[in-house]
């Protein structure tokens, strides 16, 4: 998972990935804990997506969406 989060941060401005990895440290996360908080959000949609698979829109919307609302104190919240 750090990998695929890496190569997302990689990806710069393509994705959203990068801004939420710099806001979550700037709310108070080290890099380890933001990337640990991302691939968090990225395995649950990964596990929800593989449940649906309908096929329909862009199946990374609904992950990017999850980023925007990242905090620190929901990662903790949810999967700390």
């Amino acid at each position: 998972i750090h990998v695929i989060v890496e190569n997302q941060i990689a990806m710069g401005d393509e994705i959203p990935v990068r801004a939420t990895l710099e806001r979550l440290m700037r709310q108070g996360l080290d890099r380890h804990d933001a990337i640990h908080a991302i691939g968090c959000v990225l395995m649950t949609h990964m596990t929800g997506q593989r449940r649906k698979a309908t096929g329909k829109g862009d199946p990374n919307e609904a992950y990017y969406q999850e980023l925007k609302s990242l905090t620190p104190a929901k990662w903790l919240r949810d999967f700390g």
